[in-house]
């Protein structure tokens, strides 16, 4: 076989059993016939199902070699009478099935591999369960610990992979018709491994698995044809967000953008400047904007950078991102002209990202962005002043030597010095007074005489000069401090719309601690925020120890863990302190800073009176319950005390005399109704005590193989109306075992009642991580949904006809009961019809993890 090409695999990948794995690559088989190729079977498994046993019909079947191992006879896969046969293509079923002992090779994935080799095409099938890669997800999903695995690169080597896909309600649907297992194992089935979430949470694994797979081959491609451009193969389009009122407008114009892509992602994302005060932008309009964004399943990010465009741009580069989501400039038309703007430089560097410009009701408005808190001009002004400088003087005096005597030199001064005055509202107060002093070299060296030096001769001239250089310097004085009152107006008016905010914050209620620093931590651009709180009494030491202060609330990271560690701290009373970190805050910014410091108090003073209020609730509703109960006691009980004073009366009565037969139906009547009494006081003293927290527990290690049984022989007559399937090799909780016994009895005794004459109530149990899930089923009617949680109200019946068996109270004290144990009680839709109850309690925290079996 020396020089004989390799064999193609194509596996079939399913996220669970049943969902038609072996059907496909049988019927895939067929297809082979039909078209002239040699396939035969190596090895299928059909598990019972008569439609996959049908497809074998016709079919060649290499017979399977026998093994023998302490006794027991195995049969496998004969992989040397397959590579002889030399077929064009072998089907081989379960490519995770580990081989029984004396195997040539311990796994099939070798034997398939050893076929392969043999130059011969293979179809084979894996669960998404089985790669090795996947089997700590799978437990943490299921429960299940996976024997059988195959490591990915197998699967990942293979020529193609098709995903054999199907929805969990579906498959529920299939199994509940008895198409996967036998009838005896649905229900076990159904209430464990094969859980609407656990084969959602599959199905996930396998869609993502074979995604990763299709990315490989679609780099293999490119790789292989020399393709070096990107392929955007999915869409992720980022939105730009300034903070200004546009945003909203340009958030539902990149979701639209988003939306005409299946699949694609939307992410947000706000650049605030490195250094400087208050960020540049709203709070109030970030905050809107980041609940729209994650309103229409995006999501938010914030990044620091002095270049805006291009920090945007690697954001967008770092995420893959295809299309980007620009607003139209709200600066004015001068502004515009002066320096191109963010959205032209972005569109200039973006590269094979597509840029969006979105025009707004804010564009070329002029409006000025009110979080600007920069000193004076901006760099590129006070640059476009020194070049104007530079060039404009030399330039104006070159045309004035044209000119000659045209102009006189009063002109000459006022135009030098409307050059000044121009430079002045460009650049500021340097440019300006540089462009005053060589206005003033300009003048004296060209147009006053003496020409080409410096001195003057005329006194007038002399003046005049020393007047123009007088009002150029007084015009760049006023125009840069100008410049500065507008700052500071501009860093009042942010202050004023953060304070605003932040007091509207308060009326409205809002004061959660966590949303509260996240928005200070946004508003200057933090690391992190953090509210620390004083251990125990003051000390003269105490600001840099870490274990005098305990952390109530942090935004960002990493927090800090004393207010010595802080950049900034804001001390708020006597045991709070608010400490920031990232950079030190401008002193201009403390107000503010203050300010949400004492909206973090009043935070928290209310997080703590709502626990206050939720501790007190219980109280309430003990007292509730108290008054339903009376109302209760006053008619349900009334019926049993009622039925046992007749029995016990009539039997005094010396009146009639009494046959034995009359006498015995008397007595049982009456032991009835007060077992019936019995067991009603007992759920409300139960009840009284659940709701007063004085239940008393004795929380042990229980077996369910103990406890079930005692619970279905306690229901009397209604015990042949249950049958039980719980596995012996389940680990051991931790309950109450006489507290656990009687919430099982009361959920089977109501589970008989509901199901049909003809079927019987199931108790099965499975593991689930680190909890041990018992599940009571009955075909019943079910409960809508809707009403599901109003059944564990204590006195509700829900339309039960019969109005005389109890007040009510046994799925209320079920409910009660297995949370006082530290378990959940909740319901769910029995497949084809029914409840069931499901209690989920804690595996002792000392057991082993005991095999729970290889998986369906």
């Amino acid at each position: 076989m020396v020089g004989m090409p390799q064999g193609r695999l194509r596996v079939y990948l399913g996220a669970a059993p049943g969902v038609g794995k072996t059907f496909a690559m049988l019927e895939e088989g067929l297809r082979g016939m039909e078209r002239g190729r040699d396939v035969v079977v190596g090895l299928v498994e059909t598990h019972g199902r008569a439609r996959t046993a049908a497809l074998l019909d016709g079919m060649e079947v290499v017979p399977r070699r026998i093994l023998f191992h302490r006794g027991e006879s195995f049969t496998e896969m004969d992989t040397e009478a397959v590579i002889a046969r030399r077929p064009g293509v072998a089907l081989v079923d379960e490519l995770a099935h580990t081989n029984a002992p004396g195997s040539r090779n311990a796994k099939r994935w070798q034997d398939i591999e050893q076929i392969l080799e043999a130059g011969i095409d293979v179809v084979s099938t894996v669960n998404i369960h089985h790669l090795e890669s996947l089997t700590d997800v799978v437990r943490r999903i299921t429960g299940v610990t996976q024997r059988e695995t195959v490591p990915d690169e197998v699967v990942r080597r293979a020529d193609q992979v098709e995903l054999v896909d199907m929805t969990p309600q579906a498959l529920r649907r299939r199994l509940a018709h008895g198409n996967i297992y036998a009838p005896e194992e649905i229900d076990a089935a159904l209430s464990s491994y094969f859980r609407e979430g656990n084969l959602t949470a599959l199905r996930q694994l396998a869609l993502l698995w074979v995604a990763g797979k299709v990315d490989e081959q679609l780099e293999h491609y490119r790789a292989e044809h020399g393709i070096a451009g990107t392929w955007e193969v999915r869409e992720r389009v980022v939105v730009a967000l300034t903070g200004g009122p546009e945003g909203d407008t340009l958030i539902r114009r990149a979701a639209r953008v988003a939306g005409r892509s299946s699949g694609a992602d939307l992410l947000a994302v706000h650049v605030t400047r490195a250094g400087g005060g208050l960020s540049d932008a709203s709070p109030a309009h970030l905050a809107r904007q980041r609940a729209l964004v994650e309103a229409l399943g995006g999501s938010y990010h914030q990044v620091v950078g002095q270049d805006v465009p291009r920090a945007l741009l690697d954001f967008a580069r770092g995420v893959n991102a295809t299309q980007l989501v620009v607003g139209a400039s709200r600066r004015g038309r001068l502004a515009q002209v002066l320096s191109r703007g963010v959205g032209t430089e972005i569109i200039a560097l973006s590269g094979s990202i597509d840029v969006h410009m979105v025009t707004h009701g804010e564009t070329a408005t002029g409006r000025r962005r009110p979080w600007r808190s920069r000193a004076g001009l901006s760099r590129i002004r006070r640059m476009a002043g020194w070049g104007l400088t530079a060039l404009g003087l030399p330039a104006l005096a070159a045309l004035l030597v044209l000119l000659g005597g045209a102009v006189s030199m009063s002109s000459r001064i006022l135009l030098f010095l409307l050059m000044v005055a121009g430079v002045a509202l460009v650049g500021g107060r340097w440019p300006a007074i540089t462009a005053a002093v060589g206005g003033f070299a300009l003048l004296n060296w060209f147009f006053t005489p003496p020409l080409h030096t410096l001195f003057v001769a005329d006194a007038d001239n002399l003046l005049a000069l020393t007047v123009f250089v007088l009002v150029a310097i007084t015009v760049s004085a006023v125009v840069d401090l100008a410049a500065r009152r507008t700052a500071e107006a501009a860093r009042a008016g942010a202050e004023a719309e953060v304070l605003s905010t932040l007091a509207g914050h308060v009326l409205r209620g809002q004061a959660a601690l966590v949303s509260l620093l996240a928005r200070l931590r946004e508003t200057f651009a933090l690391t992190s925020v953090t509210l620390l709180e004083r251990v125990g009494e003051p000390g003269p030491e105490d600001r840099a120890d870490p274990e005098a202060w305990r952390i109530l609330a942090t935004s960002g990271g990493p927090p800090c863990a004393c207010p010595a560690a802080a950049d900034t701290d804001v001390v708020i009373d006597a045991s709070l302190v608010l400490a920031v970190r990232g950079r030190l805050l401008e002193a201009s910014d403390r107000r503010v800073l203050e300010a949400f410091a004492t909206e973090a108090a009043v935070a928290l003073r209310q997080e703590r009176l709502q626990h206050e209020a939720e501790q007190a609730r219980p109280l309430a509703e003990a007292d509730r319950m108290r008054t339903a109960l009376l109302a209760a006691v006053s008619h349900d009980l009334r019926t049993p005390l009622a039925s046992a004073k007749a029995s016990v009366d009539s039997l005094r009565s010396t009146e009639i005399a009494w046959s034995e037969h009359d006498r015995a139906e008397l007595l049982a009547t009456a032991a009835e109704s007060l077992a019936m009494l019995d067991r009603l006081v007992a759920n409300l003293l139960d009840m009284s005590r659940l709701q007063a927290g004085v239940l008393g527990l004795a929380l042990h290690p229980v077996a369910l193989e103990e406890i079930v049984p005692r619970s279905v022989d306690a229901l009397g007559p209604l015990r042949d109306r249950v049958r039980g399937d719980v596995p012996l090799d389940l680990p051991e909780i931790v309950a109450d075992a006489a507290l656990l016994e009687r919430v099982l009895v009361n959920l089977l005794s109501n589970a008989a009642r509901h199901s049909p004459p003809d079927q019987k109530a199931l108790i099965t149990a499975s593991r689930h991580g680190d909890r041990v899930e018992i599940r009571v089923i009955d075909r019943g009617p079910g409960i809508p949904y809707a009403a599901r949680e109003q059944v564990f109200l204590p006195f509700q019946r829900l339309g039960d006809r019969d109005n005389h068996t109890g007040v009510g109270l046994g799925l209320a004290l079920a409910r009660g009961l297995t949370e006082a144990m530290g378990g959940t009680l909740v319901p769910d839709e029995t497949p084809g019809g029914g409840l069931t109850m499901i209690v989920s309690m804690r595996v002792l925290p000392s057991a082993e993890d005991a095999p729970t079996g290889e998986g369906p």
